[in-house]
């Protein structure tokens, strides 16, 4: 018997987003280099990137060296579809009727931990302030519902 797995859309900036990923995964020499290449491609659409423009994350060259070093190996061009996957179960959790960036950020720091906190790091923003800024965008996107008080 096979397990059906509930399938909610994508908003337009995520798939924009995976996308984007999608062509710049094959390039990538390294887990941190795509780590850099997902950042960059989030840093332009949806609420997290409005929020990393916000936090002066801006457009810059890649970090990483544009050949491979020791480190640690790329995912590679699968890391997509498991990103996306990871994303469809935290908005499903939360009860969305969309993925949205911000399902897709939380399953690239599971994926990409230190190496995401690293290329943040070399763009003048940390973990902490991207998801307080985040906090506090959410709740200010949020509809006041009930009698005013």
């Amino acid at each position: 018997m096979t397990e059906e797995r509930t399938q909610i859309p994508f908003s337009q900036d995520a798939a924009l987003v995976l996308a984007l990923a999608g062509t710049a995964m094959a390039f990538s020499c390294s887990a941190e280099d795509e780590a850099e290449r997902w950042l960059r491609a989030m840093r332009m659409h949806g609420l997290v990137g409005r929020t990393l423009q916000a936090l002066g994350v801006g457009e810059s060259q890649l970090m990483t060296a544009s050949e491979p070093r020791p480190g640690r190996p790329p995912l590679g061009p699968a890391v997509v579809d498991y990103a996306a996957a990871r994303a469809q179960d935290y908005a499903i959790r939360r009860g969305a009727h969309v993925v949205g960036t911000t399902e897709l950020l939380f399953a690239l720091l599971e994926l990409y931990g230190r190496m995401f906190d690293r290329a943040l790091y070399l763009r003048g923003a940390s973990r902490e302030e991207l998801l307080e800024r985040l906090s506090t965008v959410a709740a200010e996107t949020v509809p006041v519902t009930g009698n005013g008080a």
